[in-house]
């Protein structure tokens, strides 16, 4: 706490400290006398749930805010998509040929850290789902670039740990899926979605889904592999079956390499409101 900000009451951190000093009795041993903010049998209780909302949203906002974030590019992508060089370890021919994402996504992110030119990660920083895949291809390229990056980790039955690319200092760990994909868009620049399994495509209409509705701005969208995703989705059929609109095909763009990919992000207008 600086002087600037010093207040005359105690902060909670002192009382913390003091609590653990006090005489031990029937009455301070009791769940009762547990200061609340410092009582985690209190605060995981069903009924403190909306609390426990509000802390994993603000707590990554506070920190990315003190960091001076104010613009990110979201690499969206399958975790077991391998590195080309680990592709033989595949668990299918498929999935072997698609490592060649790895490779544009890591690409991609270090060719848009570089364009940035701010090694401070301020504006357009690289932010992943801090896993394997894509999502370490994307870390990995910001840090070739020198820049930083952003790991948004969430406890799973697999696949925990943040890769080793991502920032340490904007490396975040979920509880809630919800909350996570607040933080991927509150300051999204751009989207790029690359080949995936259920948690790509989830994010990815989403996505599209909060675009197309007007609840978030237009922003540059990307699709890497139209084999991939055209295989997947019948855009076409969507659209002729009246469920989607023929402009909704406008949201994103279909691109193959990382190259493309950032010239269409340069050229990119966002669309005239009437």
């Amino acid at each position: 706490m600086t002087e600037s900000t010093k207040r005359p009451f105690r902060n909670a951190q002192q009382d913390i400290q003091r609590s653990r000093v006090i005489p031990d009795t029937p009455q301070t041993r009791a769940p009762a006398y547990r200061l609340a903010f410092n009582d985690t049998d209190f605060l995981l209780r069903d009924e403190l749930r909306p609390l426990r909302l509000h802390l994993e949203l603000l707590k990554p906002e506070l920190i990315m805010s003190e960091y001076g974030v104010e613009s990110t590019v979201v690499l969206f992508g399958g975790a077991r998509i391998p590195a080309p060089d680990q592709k033989r370890a595949a668990r299918s021919e498929t999935l072997a040929d698609l490592s060649r994402y790895y490779d544009e996504a890591r690409e991609f992110a270090r060719l848009m850290t570089l364009r940035n030119g701010d090694a401070q990660g301020r504006h357009n920083v690289i932010v992943t789902g801090g896993g394997p895949g894509v999502m370490e291809a994307g870390n990995r390229g910001a840090a070739d670039a020198g820049g930083v990056s952003i790991g948004l980790n969430i406890l799973l039955p697999h696949e925990q740990a943040p890769n080793r690319y991502v920032t340490p200092e904007l490396s975040f760990n979920f509880h809630y899926f919800g909350i996570r994909k607040m933080h991927f868009l509150l300051r999204a620049a751009a989207i790029a979605v690359f080949p995936g399994g259920f948690g790509t495509l989830d994010e990815m209409f989403e996505s599209l889904t909060l675009i197309q509705t007007g609840r978030m701005d237009p922003v540059p969208f990307l699709l890497f592999g139209e084999s991939f995703w055209r295989k997947l989705v019948n855009w076409d059929a969507l659209v002729e079956a009246g469920t989607i609109a023929p402009e909704d095909l406008e949201l994103f763009k279909f691109v193959e390499t990382a190259r493309e990919a950032v010239d269409y992000i340069e050229r990119w207008q966002p669309p005239r409101r009437d």
